[in-house]
């Protein structure tokens, strides 16, 4: 007869608190996934990226692709996806990104696997948290890596008595080598890359460095949608859909995934550098500030610098960095006050390498 006074099992997962995570650990995630053409649907009703070499497989085979390569923010989403359990599902804020870099093309029916290992662990000064370095490797069901990254994460302690472990901060570069980055596409021929079907004529050599454009548009986010996305996903921050923990936190609310306002901004900036096809790598990235529903996101950018890509003369990369600032205009560029601090509104600054025909 069952002792029904017995403790039971513990068999749920409740994710890993600051004091779990050791130095040069190594973590293997669970549940890979296929990506298919029904990921790539949704991911368009929600974002509405309109690259034509994602959006096209006629459009991509014409220049040398075995078809439209999926879109790198939805690999990007996925591969992070499966680290949160382990990683980030106890997390205060996912407080940024470096060292980040798209490694080889992701088609329809490829599966995705993540794994992470742990470079740098440091208490807060509050001693109730503390933020976790990891590097992160996205692979394919062939083992081939297609993106790698480094990012860190400010996660809750489980017991605030636990004696903290010694600092260690990794040094991260502050910036990713171009020259580094040309391998992460096919050879193309660009003598089919039709401009008018794109949607702009504007060629690498065209944006100036310290050039500046407004993206115009803004897109206004919804509580279902940015929850929706996140399941998309497999994202399990708590953060993102408990309202009944979120309601009694700081915000009184469910924050939006980071992610969610990447993609939003990297949509936006169609406009103006609609030919910037493939993001090559993430420099860094800086959540300034949360996002939550009914906050509406526009764009700006900055060419920061130009760089031939070596064995390269089809494609050139350009380095920008886009602000998404929440419920205002970009005419006027918002990004810094006097003082250092982001302005009023700045939600995302991102500083990336993209692709450009030549």
């Amino acid at each position: 007869m069952n002792d029904m006074t017995a403790k039971p099992f513990d068999k749920t997962v409740t994710g890993n608190y600051f004091e779990d995570f050791k130095l040069r650990q190594e973590i293997v995630h669970a549940t890979p996934r296929t990506v298919t053409v029904g990921d790539v649907s949704l991911f368009t009703a929600l974002y509405g990226p309109r690259f034509a070499v994602q959006s096209s497989d006629a459009f991509a085979q014409k220049i040398g692709y075995l078809r439209a390569p999926i879109d790198d923010l939805l690999v990007f989403h996925i591969v992070i996806g499966k680290t949160v359990p382990d990683i980030s599902r106890n997390a205060i804020a996912n407080l940024g990104y470096a060292e980040f870099r798209f490694l080889a093309p992701v088609y329809p029916g490829d599966t995705l696997a993540s794994t992470s290992e742990v470079i740098g662990v440091k208490e807060n000064s509050n001693g109730k948290s503390g933020t976790v370095y990891v590097r992160s490797t996205g692979r394919n069901h062939l083992g081939v890596p297609v993106l790698s990254y480094a990012r860190w994460v400010m996660v809750n302690k489980r017991d605030v008595n636990t004696p903290a472990p010694a600092p260690v901060v990794p040094e991260l570069a502050t910036s990713v080598d171009p020259s580094s980055l040309g391998a992460a596409l096919p050879p193309l021929d660009l003598r089919g890359y039709d401009y008018a079907l794109a949607g702009s004529p504007k060629r690498w050599g065209d944006y100036e460095v310290g050039e500046k454009v407004d993206h115009v548009d803004g897109q206004t986010i919804e509580e279902a949608e940015h929850q929706l996305a996140t399941r998309l996903f497999q994202n399990t921050a708590r953060v993102h859909f408990n309202q009944h923990a979120e309601g009694k936190g700081r915000f009184g609310r469910r924050l939006v995934y980071g992610g969610h306002i990447i993609s939003i901004a990297r949509s936006l900036s169609f406009n103006a550098l609609a030919n910037a096809f493939h993001i090559l790598g993430l420099n860094g990235a800086r959540h300034v500030a949360p996002s939550f529903a009914g906050d509406t996101i526009y764009a700006w950018s900055q060419v920061l610098d130009r760089a031939e890509l070596p064995n390269r003369d089809d494609i050139g990369a350009l380095r920008l960095r886009t602000f998404a600032v929440k419920d205002r205009d970009c005419a006027d560029f918002p990004g810094y006050k006097a003082d250092g601090s982001h302005e009023d509104g700045v939600v995302l600054d991102m500083d990336y390498w993209v692709a450009v025909p030549r």
